[in-house]
Parts: structure tokens; sequence; C-alpha cells
């Protein structure tokens, strides 16, 4: 039978357990993207707290986009040998860290002279950015941006990467219906909705070779009108799995989802079943992020199901050692309350450690 604490195979990875910290936006980094040190004492914190596996914050990798603050990025070679001592230093805690790489579209607050790439000319529910529609010469500049930064990671030392397909991001929007209206070979069915990430995926695969661990973080469903249904969650995620893709992870929902319905719901577990049946029809790995607070629930969803691990993210920005405490035998629900307090632009902290972190200058 399954146990969380099992060590496993993994896309290629040998893991001491079956907990993922998903990705997180840390809102860190520096104008340009580069770490500063408030990466280095998170991420091994994080490593020191006893995951399996670390998920890294959303990295932009084209440096034709606007970045969000705090965004880190990988779109030239200036950023590997700083990557490359963050990889070091997670690996030295026995523990896997994998770069998450993302394009984010219309979705940033600030303003920008740079371009705002959609498939359609379609204005963003949630951050009011109207993206211009993308040309077929700059879907195919952004999955070779995807390719050079998964090169770049692997070069970096991360055991893998992670392509962001969820939440509303720009290969997310190829998949909803409200933003893609394209009326070519990447709009349409689900089928042509989802040939820009199939691509993507195909050109980060040439690029790192067959072997290089390469996963997806998809959503369940939109959660909006006119937003991308389970079905077609389904549909793509058996693609991609004949494809070759080493794992999928399952989320669900954006800034544009119904109230309450979005990626930071405060209900628990509430993308498992969507998960466990993906887990059911796909022969990869999957895992599945949201809501995950509670140790014995999760016991049993891993017994029970084709799931291969659990993610988590916001208990672990307020208890980054919540592993090892479970670990442990102190088996007691996260600490986290879901209150989603803990992003924001200066930084991504929990509200609970805020005054002991001011009071080191940690925070700062």
């Amino acid at each position: 039978m399954k146990r969380l604490f099992d060590q496993i195979d993994f896309a290629g990875m040998k893991l001491k357990n079956r907990f993922f910290r998903s990705a997180t936006h840390d809102a860190f980094a520096d104008e340009q993207g580069h770490l500063t040190p408030r990466h280095y004492e998170i991420y091994e914190d994080l490593a020191k707290g006893g995951v399996g596996a670390i998920i890294t914050g959303l990295t932009s990798v084209c440096g034709e986009e606007q970045l969000q603050t705090g965004q880190m990025a990988i779109h030239d070679d200036s950023f590997i040998d700083e990557y490359r001592t963050l990889t070091t230093a997670v690996h030295g805690h026995q523990t896997a860290i994998i770069l998450q790489l993302a394009c984010l579209g219309s979705q940033y607050q600030h303003s920008g002279e740079k371009p705002v790439w959609g498939p359609s000319a379609v204005e963003d529910l949630a951050y009011g950015k109207m993206a211009q529609e993308m040309t077929r010469e700059e879907i195919r500049q952004m999955q070779d941006a995807f390719a050079q930064a998964a090169l770049r990671a692997k070069q970096a030392g991360f055991d893998g990467v992670q392509l962001h397909g969820a939440h509303g991001y720009l290969l997310s929007k190829f998949l909803t219906p409200y933003y893609n209206r394209r009326n070519d070979e990447y709009g349409g069915p689900i089928e042509n909705r989802g040939r820009a990430i199939f691509e993507t995926y195909a050109a980060v695969r040439e690029k790192v070779g067959p072997d290089y661990p390469v996963l997806i973080k998809i959503n369940c469903d939109d959660f909006m009108d006119q937003g991308m249904t389970f079905e077609d969650c389904r549909h793509v995620c058996a693609r991609l799995a004949e494809l070759g893709i080493n794992a999928i992870e399952i989320s669900g929902g954006s800034f544009s989802s119904r109230p309450d319905e979005g990626p930071a719901r405060k209900t628990p577990a509430y993308f498992h079943s969507y998960a466990a049946e993906i887990a059911r029809e796909v022969p990869v790995p999957v895992l599945v992020v949201g809501g995950n607070r509670d140790f014995d629930p999760l016991e049993k969803l891993v017994a029970q199901t084709n799931i291969t691990g659990v993610s988590l993210c916001r208990p672990l920005i307020r208890e980054s050692a919540l592993i090892n405490r479970w670990k442990a035998g102190e088996r007691s629900p996260a600490l986290c309350i879901s209150c989603n307090k803990c992003f924001n632009p200066k930084g991504t902290t929990c509200v609970f450690n805020r005054p002991e972190k001011a009071a080191t200058g940690a925070d700062a």
C-alpha cells in the first residue's frame, strides 16, 4: 500500500517522500528577475523542512514580456550560475528542485511598455490588461523561449522543469475559449486550443533530450463562463501523456474564476476528485494541489487512488518544516488557515511569521 513517506522514483527522480512544495510566487527577485539572498534562505529552509521536491515560483522565460513584481527569470544565460548555487544548496538536503517556466500574458499588475501577449485581443477579466493577439511567429518565439529556458535550467542543475499551463497565465489562456477566439489552427476545438501547449512541450523536449524530466501544471477546470472544462483537461492530459510528458500536476481556476473558485480557495482538498480521475486515465505520475492540510486524509488519498504525490503551497509558507513535523509523528493539521494574506507584492511571507522575521531583519 502506498504511503506518503515512501521513497519513490518519480519522473526519473529518486525522492525521499511523496510531498511536493507546489510553485509559489515568492516575489523576492530584483527588477531584472535575478535571485536575491532571500531566495537562498527560503529554498534551503524548504529543503531542510522535509519535502521530497520543490517546484519554484513561476519563472519568466521571455525577456520580451513584462515581469510581475519580484518574479524570477531565466531568459538569458546570465541567470545560470546563480541558479546553480541554488540547486546545489537544495541538493545538499537530499531534496529535488524543479524550475517552473512561465509566460505571464495579460496577468501582471503594474504598467509597462512591453507587449501583452495573448491568444486573442481580449481584456483580462481580473487584471484589466488588453492582450494583443499573437502572430504565428510570436507563438513560435514563445515556444523557443520555453525551450531555451528549459535547457538553461538543466545546465543550472535543476532536476526537471514544469510548464505553467494553469491559473490563467499565457499557456493556460490558449486553452480557455473566453480568451482564445482564434480562427486558425490554435483556436476552436480543444485539439486546436491545446496546440500551443503540445508544440511548446515538443520544443522543450527536443532541447533537453529524452531523459530530462518535463512536467506540466494544468487546470482541471477554469471555473468561469466559457472556460476550459474538465473534459478539455482530460483531452490535453491524455495527449501530453502520448507525447511523453513525465508528470502532470492538477490544479484549477484563475483570477478570472467565479468568486471562491480560483486557485487560492479556503476549503480543503478541492481538486482531489479531478486528479484521481486523471490518474486513472493517464500512464504518467499525477500530483494534486489545493487545500492539502491534513495528514490522515492525504495518506488515505494516495493509498486509495493512483495519485502519486501531493503538493502544498500556503501550509509551507507558514511552516517550512511541516513535513518533518509529520514525519516525526506529530500529525495535527497544518497551521495554515488559508487567509491568503501571505501573498504580498513586497514578498510572500505568512502574516503570523512576519513579526519574528522583522525582528531579525530577515524580511526587510
